[in-house]
């Protein structure tokens, strides 16, 4: 004979199936609700078509919005239907869409169909897809400029498409999906004069902003790892390990610019990790350098990519957007060009 549910139980039991239900409902709706809008903007867009004057189309959409919101209420301003528009513009593919709505709101979307670059926006709708992104984080990642900042960015177009079809595909995550250049530590409060001791101590008092900053799948380790390799004593700055690229990753940081003997450095504690630390089923470790500047000839010459080092910069300070902007856009471009120039 079953033993009855203690009062605990059940109420944890039916709060269980209501938010469940509620959940499952939010979504359905969601569905119906994004569907709904692409169909309202391909007719619109279908509609605005046959005007030649630009002029025609904002005319259609006024006109439309002031008859519906006296028809059926509010929520059909003439901005919901340029998203609307926009959207369908966006998506013009039925079976595209489908495979966006069941997993983001239209809140979601409506920031990502005004991003024209059409690879910039497939990074964000997959990366918010696969990280489960609230439409507040995925405002905040584009305004920080999260792509242009990421080791992908610089790839060539061919390279960016594969690896995200792969990690929509697969969920398989490539380092170059998580690597940054450079890093906003604005949250660390320094001054412009501190030592790399001043830095450590601030990354440890924000761990959980710089974990963020870092990237998903970080988790921290050990900071000044002890490596004793013959009679001599080293120590990694900050020990993480990345579950999502099954490795350890050690990070060097430095105030001032990167220098190339940093490079025997750090190779000589991924070494020791890899034969002291690593798992049998792990990666190889990788190493992260920042700096507060770099020169990218010698970051080439050197070829650390093939050593397993990343060496990026960091601002402690973050410069007003459209600067920002304007030397990341510049970054993604000369890095572009120096692969074209290498091919």
């Amino acid at each position: 004979m079953n033993q009855p549910l203690s009062n605990i139980e059940l109420f944890a039991e039916v709060k269980d199936l209501i938010q469940s239900a509620k959940h499952q409902a939010a979504v359905a709706v969601n569905a119906e609700l994004t569907l709904l809008y692409w169909q309202v903007g391909k007719r619109i867009a279908g509609e605005v078509l046959k005007g030649e004057r630009a002029e025609y189309g904002q005319q259609i959409i006024k006109t439309l919005a002031k008859q519906l919101t006296q028809s059926v209420g509010k929520g059909w301003s003439s901005q919901q239907l340029r998203h609307c528009l926009r959207f369908a513009e966006t998506f013009p593919d039925q079976e595209i869409v489908s495979t966006v709505w069941r997993q983001l709101s239209w809140s979601h979307l409506k920031q990502l169909v005004y991003i024209d670059d059409s690879l910039k926006r497939e990074f964000y709708i997959i990366m918010a897809m696969q990280e489960r992104w609230s439409v507040r984080t995925l405002a905040e990642r584009i305004d920080s400029q999260l792509f242009e900042r990421t080791a992908i960015s610089k790839k060539p177009d061919q390279t960016i498409s594969q690896e995200l079809q792969l990690l929509r595909d697969s969920g398989q995550v490539n380092q170059n999906l998580i690597l940054k250049d450079p890093y906003v530590l604005d949250f660390l409060g320094l001054n412009d004069s501190y030592l790399e001791k001043d830095l450590e101590d601030a990354i440890l008092r924000e761990l959980e902003q710089f974990l963020l900053e870092l990237g998903s799948g970080f988790s921290f380790i050990a900071r000044q790892k002890r490596l004793q390799i013959d009679d001599d004593d080293f120590y990694i700055d900050l020990l993480f390990y990345n579950r999502k690229l099954k490795r350890l990753v050690a990070i060097d940081l430095k105030v001032g610019r990167f220098k190339a003997e940093y490079k025997g450095q750090m190779e000589l504690y991924l070494r020791w990790l890899a034969k002291h630390e690593q798992e049998p089923d792990e990666n190889p470790p990788l190493g992260i350098i920042l700096c507060t500047g770099k020169k990218h000839e010698q970051i080439e010459l050197l070829e650390l990519d093939q050593s397993g080092i990343h060496v990026a910069e960091y601002l402690t300070v973050l410069p007003p957007k459209a600067e920002l902007e304007q030397k990341l856009h510049q970054a993604v471009i000369n890095a572009k060009l120096r692969l074209d120039n290498k091919a």
